[in-house]
Order: C-alpha cells, then structure tokens, then sequence
C-alpha cells in the first residue's frame, strides 16, 4: 500500500494516541482495585553461623580440712591506751605450745560486730540511785561503737534472762535501752543464766563474719541461776527464820557458783565471743566478800576471752569506761591462722599471743577456742 503525503503527516499523530490509551488503560487498571505486581523478593542473604556458647567451666573444688581461727588481740601501753601500727612479725602466737604461722591481720572496720548488751534491773543495781544514768551511759555506748554494719541485742538481768531487743540498729538498740524500767520491789538476779542466753543467742542468729561481744552493766550478783538457785534459796530461807547458813550449806553454794562461772565461760567461749562487763558498784564493792566474789567471776570470763572487767569509780566514770570499751573494740589486731586440722571438734585448744619486740605494753587476747563441726 502507498502513503500519501498527507497520510504520512498523520501517522505520528496516530502512535502518540495509541501510546496516551495505552497509559490510560494502566492507570485505570491500578486505580480500580487491580492486583498489583508484589514487589521484587528481597535479595537472599546467608544466615550467619551462630557462634556455639562455651560450656561452663567446671572447677574442682577443694575440701579443706584447716580450721582458720581469728583472734581479736587488745594491745595497750601502760595508760591502758591502744597501741597502733604493729605487724605480723611484732606478734608470736602459740597453740597449745607450737607457735603459728600468722597469716593475715585483719582490719577491724572490715569486720561488723553482734552485740549482746546486758542490763541489770534487779533491785542490786536499780537502788543505788543512778538508774538512769546507767541507761544513758550504755545507749550512748551503742551509738559510739556501732557503725552501720553492726548490730546489737538487749537483754535485761532479772530472775531470768529476757531478750528485749533482737540484734538491730545502733538507733533502735540504743532508742529500747532508754525504755527499760528499773525494778520497783526487789527480784532474783539469774546472771549466769542470761549470759549463757546471750552467747547462744549471738552464736544461733550472728552471721558468722561477725565478731561477736557480750557487754555486762552488772555486779554480777547472782542469787537466782539454774544452777545456784536452790541453795541460793534455802539460804535465804535461813536468814529470813532467823537461822544460821550452815559451814556446809555456804560452801555448797560457793561450789555451785564457781561451777556456773566456769560453765558460763566455756559457753561464751564456744561461741567465740569476747565479755566485757561494768560494775557499777563502784570501788566499795572491796568491802564486801559476796559483792567481791561475783566481780571475780565476771574477770575470769573477761580474762578468758580477751575482754576486760571495769569498776569505774563514780556514776561520771561510767561514759569514759563505755568509751574505753568502744575504742578496744575498734583498735583490735584481728590475727589470723590456720589452726590444726586434726584437733577433735570440741575439744578446747589453748592459743597465748605475745608481742617480744615491745616489753612496755599488755597484751589480752582469747585463752584458746574451741574446733567446729564440720557442717
């Protein structure tokens, strides 16, 4: 077929209609609801190897049977201040006879204290006329000694032992000591047993990284304890009908007295615990042979594990020995060794601490401890 000139001209014309209907069909065929072509599928890419956990790290644990023993050690001059800056190699430490390889001191801050602060209200204390300041004394004791870590326990002296306070705060210790009320009729005094009830108390709900002190605002007067108690009262009994104490009768009881002292030092030092105690009787307790008695009961248990028995010499005194009691609590040397694995669990162990490079100053320091089961 032959074109014209004019057909010619009209053939462009006749392509761009065709191609405008072609866009105009596409537009309406997305418009009205058409599928769409889907997009192109992303392009594949390989999962990475995961990297396989490592197995946990078995560890052999060892067993050892060394029993590490630390022993609070007071070193003071002839002031009785706390003398500072000694090393290992300043103190020799024996058990039963062998001395000690001293492998660490320990610093006291580190280490929290379980106090068992015990208050006499029976009527041998209560009377003398300064009940309150004893109250005052220790509750300002507690504030001083206690740091956040440290906790404290009140038990009152009475003709049994009663915890008042479990282990708390220095404030809320301190804030229950100030509420107790003295005896207003006279009543037993039952001291061996509620020392006994403290150091159990402290070895039953202390953590064991604490160390563990019992202090004593008392006489140590005791008429009342399991295991004086009905010799105590039968000569009471005595005296009250107008009697005579038999020779017999009085030495039972100082036998049966003595038994409680040396039961009462074997508990607190099975719970290694360190007694102090504070008699606010004052230097007239001299005069008399009962009152002196139980002072020496309370300085044998203070001898035996390292803490101190005061008679401080007027009610003001009491807030210097309290202040005394603190700084030996936080000046201690806390030496530590390892103890003979092979001593029975049980059996008592008697340790000495020295310090030969210095002839001027007193040493005081636990007698000996007594092994733990194995748990």
């Amino acid at each position: 077929m032959r074109f014209g000139i004019k057909e010619k001209l009209l053939w462009p014309v006749f392509l761009m209609g065709v191609l405008a209907l072609f866009v105009f069909v596409q537009l309406a065929h997305g418009q009205g609801g058409v599928k769409e072509m889907p997009p192109p599928p992303p392009r594949w890419k390989p999962k990475p190897t995961p990297t396989p956990k490592p197995e946990p790290e078995v560890l052999d644990v060892i067993k050892t049977t060394s029993n590490l023993v630390m022993v609070p050690v007071s070193v003071t001059d002839q002031t009785g201040q706390a003398v500072q800056g000694l090393k290992i190699p300043d103190f020799r430490l024996d058990e039963e006879g062998k001395q000690q390889e001293i492998s660490a001191i320990g610093d006291p801050e580190q280490v929290p204290l379980a106090i068992a602060l015990l208050f006499d209200v029976s009527s041998s204390t209560s009377q003398k006329g300064f009940f309150a300041s004893q109250q005052n004394a220790a509750a300002t004791f507690l504030k001083l000694v206690m740091k956040p870590m440290d906790r404290a326990a009140i038990f009152t002296i009475t003709g049994e032992a009663t915890m008042v306070q479990p282990l708390a705060s220095a404030e809320t210790s301190a804030a229950k000591m100030l509420t107790i009320p003295a005896a207003t009729t006279p009543v037993p005094t039952a001291f061996y047993d509620t020392v006994a009830a403290a150091a159990k108390y402290l070895a039953d709900n202390a953590p064991s990284n604490y160390r563990r002190v019992i202090v004593v605002l008392s006489d140590g007067d005791d008429n009342f304890s399991s295991q004086i108690r009905d010799l105590s009262v039968a000569s009471a009994n005595a005296i009250v009908n107008g009697k005579e104490t038999t020779s017999g009768m009085r030495s039972g009881l100082q036998r049966a007295l003595q038994r409680a002292v040396t039961e009462t030092q074997k508990r607190v030092q099975q719970a290694d615990i360190i007694f102090y105690s504070v008699n606010p009787g004052g230097p007239s307790i001299k005069l008399n042979q009962i009152a002196m008695r139980a002072e020496q009961g309370m300085e044998s248990i203070a001898e035996a594990t390292g803490g101190t028995a005061f008679v401080p010499d007027s009610d003001a005194d009491l807030q210097r020995v309290f202040r005394q009691v603190a700084a030996e609590l936080r000046g201690q040397y806390l030496l530590q060794y390892y103890g003979d694995s092979t001593a029975a669990a049980g059996q008592f162990r008697k340790i000495t601490v020295a310090v030969p490079t210095r002839n001027d100053v007193r040493v005081r320091a636990r007698q000996g401890y007594y092994p733990k089961k194995e748990k």
